[in-house]
């Protein structure tokens, strides 16, 4: 039986690559752990390859040229931060150069609705799941020291711009116990972290109104804000020179060839994705890509991706038809100039009603934001700005915690996507149990810029060794799906 998208039969799987185990078999997972010997089947792999394709204009170190190359190892989907790191992740980790092909297809060339470059740029390791505090631990750790990761030779180095002001959480007589408990974890993980009092707070930020508030945290090392397109420029750059093939198209299917095995649970169809359907910005003309392993790096868009792929598309209540549950939520940020304005001391505060802001460059400029409540959602058929939210829920907030926002003036606004997990608000990162060739990297629902270096580099390093190594996240596996186990972070901004 075969699952077909947009063709009549089902291909053959990539020459010189051995087919994914399925469950029962002695050897599981990737990289090393699916049953081959990585280095020499890749070997392999591409003397059929050049010898199938004598004529091959690929340059593994050049630009889009057009069509995606018609074979390649890894397809990363996405070409936002996430799919980056990944792409840099393994070539940098790659048992010898020039050992993977690695093509990342982006839908969107300007990325003018890239979730990347219309965040707000924080990092932080205030968060309440420990695997969340680790990732961005790290990610600090590579952001400190980025050039040694993404230095390219003759070209610039790279500045991401960081302002290492930190993140300050203010919590109510409510909330104080939860924050406190919070500030265990994360200082348990190894973040520093302190704790102010109502009069602490007032002394060192006195522009602050602490009514209503009972406790602060505040982020002593490794928070604060950077440049979104910075970091994904920089992602993108070393990766191409490293030989990642860039195509700018959409993914409009994917041709996958399928099995049925008897389970203890029943009947369960195992699939695997032979080609990536490419089609061409602007055209109707499209390339199908030839590929052993598929990376849905789709943020808001990959739960489309998914069901491309045959995931969650089966009965209900059925392990084939759990969906995966990443939506795109619209979120807004407003820029605002207030002359008298908190001054450089400014970190990006989060206050008890979950409005947040941060200091936009210098001269008395801000900007910020506010997650709507669950019933008042807007639509995301576009990125149009309601001003209205800003004036009705947001400016109340600003002006009572920091008075002199009573006189603020609103310059611009914009709107972007969160890829929301609505299973619970957090990443998304491994293979799917039944699609056995596509691996997750989405869902951090509005935390994913921060921790694209480890998050990247988790993925890749599953791909390559079969296994999580640097940081264990395991947790964040497709499987709690169907076990219903959430990981809930109590620090969703």
């Amino acid at each position: 039986m075969a699952l077909e998208c947009d063709v009549t039969s089902c291909c053959p799987a990539v020459p010189g690559w051995s087919q994914l185990p399925g469950p029962g078999d002695p050897q599981q997972g990737l990289g090393m752990a699916w049953g081959w010997d990585l280095e020499k089947e890749v070997v392999k792999f591409r003397k059929k390859l050049k010898e199938s394709l004598p004529g091959s204009d690929w340059d593994p170190l050049g630009t889009t040229k057009g069509l995606p190359p018609e074979q390649a190892d890894v397809v990363i989907v996405g070409g936002g931060v996430m799919g980056w790191s990944v792409a840099y992740w393994l070539k940098a980790l790659e048992p010898r150069r020039d050992a993977l092909r690695v093509v990342v297809i982006e839908k969107d060339p300007t990325y003018s609705r890239a979730s990347t470059v219309l965040s707000a740029g924080g990092i932080r390791q205030q968060f309440s799941v420990p695997e969340n505090i680790q990732m961005s631990l790290y990610s600090a750790f590579f952001l400190r020291t980025i050039n040694e990761h993404l230095g390219v030779v003759n070209e610039p180095p790279v500045d991401i711009q960081f302002n290492p002001s930190g993140y300050l959480f203010l919590a109510s007589e409510d909330g104080a116990a939860k924050l406190e408990n919070n500030v265990r974890i994360q200082r348990a993980e190894g973040a520093e972290v302190s704790l102010l009092s109502p009069a602490q707070l007032k002394k060192k930020y006195p522009w602050i109104n602490t009514d209503g508030v009972a406790v602060a945290s505040y982020g002593l090392e490794n928070e604060g804000w950077f440049d979104p397109w910075s970091l994904l420029n920089a992602f993108r750059r070393k990766a191409m020179s490293m030989g990642v093939y860039q195509c700018f198209g959409e993914v409009i299917s994917f041709t996958v060839s399928s099995r049925e095995i008897m389970m203890p649970e029943g009947e369960l169809t195992f699939s695997r994705i032979n080609y990536v359907r490419v089609q061409m910005p602007n055209s109707l003309e499209y390339q199908p890509v030839e590929c052993s392993l598929v990376v849905n790096a789709a943020g808001p868009w990959s739960r489309k991706l998914a069901e491309m792929a045959g995931v969650g598309i089966g009965p209900p209540d059925t392990q084939e038809g759990i969906k995966l549950p990443v939506e795109p939520r619209k979120r807004y940020i407003f820029v605002w100039h207030c002359p008298d304005g908190p001054g450089l001391d400014c970190p990006i505060l989060v206050d008890t009603t979950g409005a947040y802001f941060r200091r936009e460059g210098l001269g008395g400029n801000y900007l910020g934001g506010l997650s709507p409540a669950e019933e008042e959602e807007p639509d995301i058929q576009d990125l149009e700005v309601d001003h209205d939210f800003f004036q009705e829920k947001i400016w109340p907030y600003l002006a009572h915690r920091v008075p002199v926002f009573e006189s603020l003036k609103v310059k611009s606004a914009w709107a972007g996507y969160y890829d929301y997990n609505t299973f619970d608000q957090n990443a998304v990162l491994g293979p799917h149990p039944l699609v056995e060739n596509m691996l997750f990297i989405t869902g951090f629902s509005g935390h994913g810029l921060q921790q694209s270096p480890a998050a990247g580099r988790a993925v890749a390093e599953l791909i390559l060794e079969g296994k999580f190594k640097t940081i264990n996240v395991e947790k964040f596996s497709f499987q709690r799906f169907i076990s219903g186990e959430q990981v809930l972070e109590r620090n969703i901004v």
